[in-house]
């Protein structure tokens, strides 16, 4: 039997059961699609319904508030037409009252003018003198007093002024003197140079006295062995000689061989070496100072100082001491400690050129430390140390002050009898020169002077500028150490006798 046939008809039906199956199921699910489509739109019907009443509601509102925003514009209108109304009102009623007080104010400037023009003319009739009369003399009157007025606080700020400024100075100066520990002037004429032992006397006179004679003879310096115990005593007037002959003297003395050849190579070696003790003691002066970056030329001009005096004060030591002090003194003011200090140690620094080239040791000392390359305030502090030229810098004040209390404190410099004498009566005929001076009288070993002036002649009003004159007058005629201070004295006196 054929079972070929039956299979694919079994295979036929069978795909037709399937297809309908599947269209079935197409049907059921396009139902349920329409079903759930017809629920959709009838909820948004019912959600657009519901919002339409929402929009018709919120138009309702909408038309009630423009209502009352309309009646309210309305009052609000009419309030400012009443507002309106009231402002011009009381416009009115301000200009109306300013005419009032203008009229007012006019009518009593009126009345006062006339009781002023009448009082005027009652007192002039009882003074007897014009308005314009009595005016210059109340002017006169207040020009005068406020003149007094004026002086008499000009001389209280000035005392003020000199009671503050003294009482700082003195802290300043004695807080940098207390610095330092300087010695005194001393003996200029000799050296005194120490021996390692008694012996040492007798090979420096060796025999018959050979070796003393040689030595002085090449050094030009008086050798005194037997004045002073354990050292001998070089005199001669010439410091460079009392150097030499102190330097070759030690190395004779460290070598232990004196005899008249090695004193002539023991002299030539000194000699030779002269420029080296003159770096030596710049140098050493430069670092005393607290200094750095000096040219060598200052360095090498400072070490010839070393052995030059002013009143038996030795410069380089003074330079050294000014410099300190100086430095000190900016310190506590809050100046530039720097300038100061190097304006103090090269303001002397000229002194080793007078002998050389003309001119003050001022000028000649600003010069070269212009040429060394030192700053202005430097050049001008060394320039105006004696008032050559004007101050321009505190600094420069500094360095004169400073200058001054190194020259003028206790020991620090001598001066002969003679040349004192001489000064103080110089002092004293300075000051005499003055109009209305009586007498004159020179205190405290020149450092201060007493004027006694005539009482007719010279006010008291006059007494601060005539001290001021006189002060002037000594700075520029008169050459003296520190400074001198000017009293001057107006005493009137009166008596009568009963018989």
């Amino acid at each position: 039997m054929n079972w070929a046939p039956v299979l694919t008809i079994i295979g036929l039906l069978g795909a037709c059961l399937v297809a309908l199956l599947l269209v079935q199921l197409a049907r059921r699910e396009a139902d349920a699609v329409r079903r759930r489509a017809t629920e959709d739109v009838a909820t948004i019907k019912e959600e657009a319904r519901s919002k339409l009443a929402d929009a018709e509601r919120r138009e309702q509102r909408l038309a009630e508030r423009e209502q009352a925003l309309a009646q309210d514009r309305g009052e609000l209108e009419a309030l400012e037409r009443r507002t309106r109304e009231r402002a011009e009102a009381l416009v009115a009623a301000e200009r109306g009252a300013a005419r009032v007080i203008s009229d007012a104010e006019r009518a009593a400037e009126q009345t006062r003018a006339e009781a002023e023009r009448a009082a005027r003319a009652e007192l002039e009739a009882a003074a007897g003198l014009s308005a314009e009369e009595a005016r210059a003399q109340l002017v006169a009157r207040m020009t005068e007093q406020a003149r007094n007025d004026a002086a008499a606080q000009v001389r209280r700020a000035d005392a003020q002024a000199r009671r503050t400024a003294e009482a700082r100075a003195r802290r300043i100066v004695a807080t940098a003197v207390q610095r330092l520990a300087v010695p005194t002037s001393s003996q200029s004429a000799i050296t005194v140079v120490p021996l390692p032992s008694d012996e040492m006397k007798g090979r420096i006179i060796g025999k018959e006295g050979r070796n003393i004679r040689s030595f002085e003879s090449l050094t030009g310096v008086n050798v005194l062995v037997d004045e002073t115990p354990d050292a001998v005593v070089l005199s001669c007037f010439d410091p460079e000689r009392r150097e030499v002959a102190q330097v070759a003297l030690e190395a004779l003395m460290a070598d232990g061989r004196i005899q008249p050849q090695r004193i002539e190579a023991a002299y030539r070696d000194a000699v030779a070496a002269v420029g080296e003790r003159t770096e030596a003691a710049g140098g050493d002066a430069v670092e005393r100072a607290g200094l750095r970056g000096l040219h060598p030329d200052l360095v090498h001009t400072l070490g010839r100082l070393r052995l030059r005096t002013s009143y038996g004060q030795n410069v380089l030591e003074h330079l050294v001491e000014t410099s300190l002090v100086a430095g000190a003194m900016a310190a506590e003011l809050g100046a530039d400690v720097e300038v100061a200090r190097r304006g103090a140690l090269l303001h002397d620094i000229g002194k080793a050129l007078t002998a050389e080239q003309p001119g003050t040791h001022a000028a000649l000392g600003a010069e070269l430390a212009r040429r060394c390359g030192e700053s202005p305030a430097v050049v001008n502090a060394i320039a105006a140390h004696h008032d050559e030229v004007p101050m321009d810098t505190v600094e420069a004040v500094l360095v004169q002050a400073a200058d001054a209390i190194s020259a003028a404190r206790p020991g620090a410099r001598r001066e002969e009898l003679d040349q004192y004498v001489e000064r103080m009566d110089k002092l004293e005929a300075i000051v005499a020169e003055h109009p209305g001076v009586r007498r004159a009288l020179a205190m405290s070993a020149g450092h201060e002077v007493r004027v006694v002036v005539e009482p007719t002649e010279v006010d008291d009003t006059a007494l601060p500028g005539l001290a001021t004159a006189i002060a002037r007058h000594i700075e520029q005629d008169l050459t003296y150490p520190g400074e001198i201070k000017v009293t001057v004295v107006r005493e009137l006196r009166a008596s009568a006798t009963a018989g």
